[in-house]
């Protein structure tokens, strides 16, 4: 038995399609088409339908945080909190801490993908622990590090296939070091970083292609020196994610990053917790509180946003100016690109996944698909 999706306006990734049909077969997008006979209908009755969300950067869900407690109970809360908003697919982030946390992540990760294979968890992002002290943002002083060959080699040895993207402060790396990463199969991402423009070009030389929540937690774009920003601007290969909560950066700072990166800028929540359930946390010496739709800590930065996908999607149209078209596929395709699988997942494609979000031009309603 097929399940047909009738009166849709679908958002494949390249092109926006008007009464559009969608055809599935055990879970996968088979065509794209008319109506046919023998199926189970579902009538959008004209909303809009996407691939689901991508979201690359977050770090807890309605209950726990990842880096705090990492384990596949963290990641099952990660991935059905970010599911109810329209965001089918996650990287769950742990950030900086010791060796030994970071290892039970990745097994933790591991072990989750092999019991729930067909799940949206796409494996682990590690933000940390070498980033520059200078930049750390919220991370914790004590578990920044300067790396060494063979603690790389021991996260490169647990957390290969499993760690899909790492964020490093470059310019505290050797060649060789950065190397040694990419050639590994992680995405590289540079972050947290003082790097000047001409550390951060020569990074991006290397092969890193992406940078972490842009203008946060890097050096700024000066006239003389131009820092990672200017670099990340001045690099059109290089995707940028941005955080569109409002508070990691001004709209209107938005609206020039999208003037200048174009098809390169793409959407993170960098959640600390989905939901805004989370009023007050506490780890350690990490700390964080809810007030007024952000997350800070008692030093006063911020602590990981509290925003959905779905909200950044909203901002994006609404807030930056940005095309709903334009603004879909910084939510889909654009991640999946940048951490270079979107030839499995981020589009509404023959032979990809059917797992959707469903919205209304207003944006006030995401909802999730799965057929």
């Amino acid at each position: 038995m097929q399940t047909i999706i009738i009166n849709a306006t679908v958002h494949t990734g390249t092109e926006v399609l008007e009464n559009q049909s969608i055809t599935i077969e055990n879970g996968v997008i088979s065509t794209l088409c008319q109506k046919q006979v023998n199926a189970k209908v579902i009538d959008l009755k004209h909303k809009h339908i996407s691939a689901g969300f991508i979201d690359v950067h977050i770090n807890g869900g309605e209950k726990y945080y990842f880096t705090q407690h990492p384990t596949e109970e963290t990641i099952q809360d990660i991935y059905e909190s970010s599911l109810k908003l329209g965001t089918t697919h996650v990287l769950p982030t742990l950030i900086t801490s010791p060796l030994e946390n970071i290892l039970k992540g990745i097994e933790a990760t591991r072990s989750f993908l092999e019991k729930n294979p067909n799940s949206g968890v796409l494996g682990m992002h590690l933000e940390g622990p070498f980033l520059n002290l200078a930049k750390r943002g919220a991370h914790l002083a004590a578990y920044i590090r300067k790396p060494i060959n063979s603690e790389l080699e021991e996260i490169i040895k647990h957390g290969k296939g499993i760690i899909k993207l790492m964020t490093i402060a470059a310019e505290n790396f050797t060649p060789e070091q950065i190397e040694m990463l990419l050639e590994s199969g992680i995405k590289i991402s540079l972050g947290h970083s003082n790097a000047t423009y001409k550390q951060a070009k020569s990074a991006y030389n290397q092969g890193i292609t992406l940078c972490t929540h842009l203008y946060n937690a890097m050096t700024q774009m000066g006239h003389r020196e131009p820092g990672v920003v200017g670099a990340t601007f001045d690099s059109p290969e290089v995707y940028a994610p941005l955080i569109l909560d409002g508070f990691h950066c001004d709209y209107a700072a938005a609206r020039i990053a999208y003037k200048i990166k174009k098809d390169k800028l793409f959407l993170i929540s960098d959640a600390l917790f989905v939901g805004e359930k989370v009023k007050q946390f506490q780890w350690g010496e990490f700390d964080a509180y809810l007030e007024n739709g952000q997350y800070r800590n008692s030093e006063g930065n911020l602590a990981g946003a509290a925003v959905s996908m779905a909200d950044c999607v909203r901002n994006a149209v609404q807030q930056v100016g940005i095309s709903l078209e334009e603004a879909i596929k910084m939510a889909t395709i654009r991640p999946a690109k940048a951490l270079s699988i979107d030839d499995t997942i981020g589009q509404i494609k023959e032979g990809f996944p059917a797992k959707f979000v469903v919205f209304d031009e207003k944006l006030n309603i995401f909802t999730p698909l799965i057929v």
